[in-house]
């Protein structure tokens, strides 16, 4: 006699999301030119099976089981869930030109670090290059650059945890892309002290000099700017709290990418906003 027990669950997401994202791995079937009838699950329910991932960061064994799959093709339709959604995301460019046609103020840039499990990769004078020291976890960097109210409009990929945020954001070219922004639109990007000095396209607070202090026009223009800016870290709480499978990434560390990109996508799904 079976010990398993069966039970029903409701998965907290929009049908038309689910269907969008059917729709996506459909083409991607289209394209590839499978076969009717050679897939184990139809369109939708592996669209299921990456919500549920996303969401409930259910294990993929699990999944695999609950479908009657074997956990490589668990995996592999995962993948392409991943695959299909990511490409959707916007670049740099698009995001950018659409903060201009809706007139922003300002945009937000932070880095956040996507906690992963423990990856054996040495880096520069042997250290762990996946090893976040500010945060005390392995992890990846990706920057997100949001809209004055904290709604993200655009995610970079993933590079090491051990890297700073200014190295991270140069390496994506988003320094040049913003400081132009600024000139061109009047549009300056709202920083922390993490990117001290990138360029005049960006506000962040005065650095207390050593051995000395600060103005009291300076202490109200900081007060001002970590007012204004303290609102970009709901981007990444957005991305976060949405989804459980950005809180701890299982899956190779290159893949953060791809989650990253496709978190995105299914958020703006999910509310019915890009910008």
């Amino acid at each position: 006699m079976s010990t398993s027990i069966t039970y029903t669950a409701v998965l907290d997401v929009k049908r038309s999301t689910a269907e969008h994202l059917a729709l996506l791995l459909r083409d991607h079937r289209i394209a590839a030119g499978t076969r009717r009838g050679r897939r184990a699950l139809g369109c939708f329910r592996q669209a299921v099976l990456v919500l549920r991932w996303f969401i409930d960061n259910a294990r993929l064994s699990q999944l695999a089981r609950d479908n009657g799959l074997s956990v490589s093709t668990a995996y592999r339709y995962l993948h392409e869930g991943l695959t299909v959604l990511a490409a959707e995301a916007p670049d740099p460019a698009t995001a950018l030109e659409r903060a201009k046609a809706a007139g922003l103020t300002h945009l937000n840039l932070d880095g956040t670090v996507i906690r992963t499990d423990r990856v054996a990769a040495p880096g520069p004078n042997g250290a762990d290059l996946w090893w976040s020291g500010k945060h005390r976890h392995h992890g990846g960097n990706v920057q997100v650059i949001s809209t004055p109210d904290g709604w993200p409009i655009w995610v970079s990929p993933v590079r090491p945890g051990r890297e700073h945020d200014t190295t991270c954001a140069r390496h994506h070219g988003l320094i040049d892309a913003l400081n132009r922004t600024a000139a061109e639109l009047d549009m300056p990007t709202l920083v922390d002290l993490g990117y001290e000095n990138v360029g005049d396209g960006f506000r962040h607070p005065h650095k207390k000099p050593a051995g000395g202090g600060l103005t009291e026009a300076q202490q109200t223009y900081n007060k001002v700017i970590r007012g204004i800016h303290g609102v970009c870290e709901r981007a990444s709480s957005l991305l976060k709290t949405t989804f459980k499978a950005l809180r701890r990434v299982s899956l190779d560390p290159s893949r953060i990418t791809k989650i990253a990109a496709a978190a995105l996508v299914l958020l703006q799904l999910e509310y019915d906003r890009t910008i």
